[in-house]
C-alpha cells in the first residue's frame, strides 16, 4: 500500500459551481466572495431579489462570475429554485453552502409557536430541503460537497437561545446523517461552526441578548470576534479537493470558545 502521494490535492475551488444561501450580507456574502475569488462560479441568494443581484453584481464587478437569485430557503421549494438557477446558468452543481439563518433570543417559556416554527424552518428544515435538491444533482454525478454553516451553539447552549441552539444541534445531526448516507455515492457533507463573528446578525443578537462585544472578547481565548473572511476561508478549504477525505465533521471556527472551560 502506498503511503506517500506524488501529488497532493490542491486547496482550490477553481472551476466549481457553488450555491451560497443567505449570501447578500455577513458570513454568506464573505463566503460567496471568497469562492468566486478562488475561481468558482457562484449563485448568490437572498429572499429579496434586489439584494441578491446587488451582491452578485459586486462579485462580477470585481472580475469574477456570479448570478443573484431570490428564493426563500425556509420554504420547501426554495432549494430547488436555487439548484435550477445553478444548472441554467452554469450547467452543473458542485458545492452547496447552507448559510441562511436567523437568530432568536427569547426565554424558552416565552417562545411562541410561530417563532419556533420560523427558526426551525430557516435554520434546520431549509438546509434539509436545499441538501435534498442539491443531492438530486450531485448523487448521479457521484461528486459534490454540502457545507452547513452551524454554530458553537450546535455543540453547547446558552440561556435564552433554546430555539436557535436546538436548530443548530439538529443541523449538526443532519450533517452527520447525510454524510454517512451519501459518502459511498461521492457526496461529502460537513458543518462549519463559527463562534461570534463581527456581522449585523451578531450585532442584532447582542442587542436583543443584552451583551456586548467586550463580553464576547473576554470569554473567547483568542480575545476577539472572528471576521467573516476567517469563516469563509475555512469553507473554501472544505469545498476544495484538499479536504477530499473529510466528511461528517463539525469544524469549530470559534477562537477557542468550545475548548475553554474557565470562568
Amino acid at each position: 500500500m502506498a503511503t506517500v502521494q506524488s501529488k497532493l490535492p490542491e486547496a482550490s475551488v477553481a472551476g466549481l459551481v457553488a450555491i451560497v444561501t443567505g449570501s447578500s450580507s455577513g458570513i454568506g456574502r464573505a463566503i460567496a466572495g471568497r469562492l468566486a475569488a478562488g475561481g468558482a462560479r457562484v449563485v448568490v441568494n437572498s429572499r429579496d431579489d434586489g439584494r441578491a443581484k446587488e451582491a452578485a453584481d459586486e462579485i462580477v464587478a470585481a472580475g469574477y462570475e456570479a448570478v443573484g437569485v431570490a428564493a426563500d430557503v425556509s420554504l420547501p421549494e426554495g432549494g430547488q429554485i436555487l439548484v435550477d438557477a445553478a444548472l441554467a446558468a452554469y450547467g452543473r452543481l458542485d458545492v452547496l453552502v447552507n448559510n441562511a439563518g436567523i437568530p432568536l433570543v427569547r426565554a424558552a417559556e416565552e417562545i411562541t409557536p410561530e417563532e419556533w416554527a420560523t427558526v426551525l424552518a430557516t435554520n434546520l428544515t431549509g438546509p434539509f430541503h436545499c441538501a435534498q435538491a442539491a443531492a438530486r444533482v450531485m448523487l448521479p454525478a457521484r461528486s459534490g460537497t454540502i457545507i452547513n454553516v452551524s454554530s458553537v451553539l450546535g455543540a453547547t447552549a446558552i440561556p435564552g437561545r433554546t430555539g436557535y441552539s436546538t436548530a443548530k444541534h439538529g443541523l449538526d445531526g443532519l450533517t452527520k446523517s447525510l454524510a454517512v448516507e451519501w459518502a459511498a455515492r461521492g457526496v461529502r457533507v460537513l458543518s462549519v461552526n463559527p463562534g461570534y463573528v463581527a456581522t449585523p446578525f451578531v450585532e442584532q443578537t447582542m442587542s436583543s441578548g443584552r451583551f456586548s462585544a467586550d463580553d464576547i472578547e473576554r470569554r473567547t481565548p483568542l480575545g476577539r470576534l472572528a471576521s467573516p473572511a476567517e469563516v469563509a476561508g475555512v469553507v473554501a478549504f472544505l469545498a476544495s479537493p484538499a479536504a477530499s477525505y473529510m466528511t461528517g465533521a463539525q469544524i469549530p471556527v470559534d477562537g477557542g470558545w468550545l475548548a475553554y472551560g474557565g470562568w
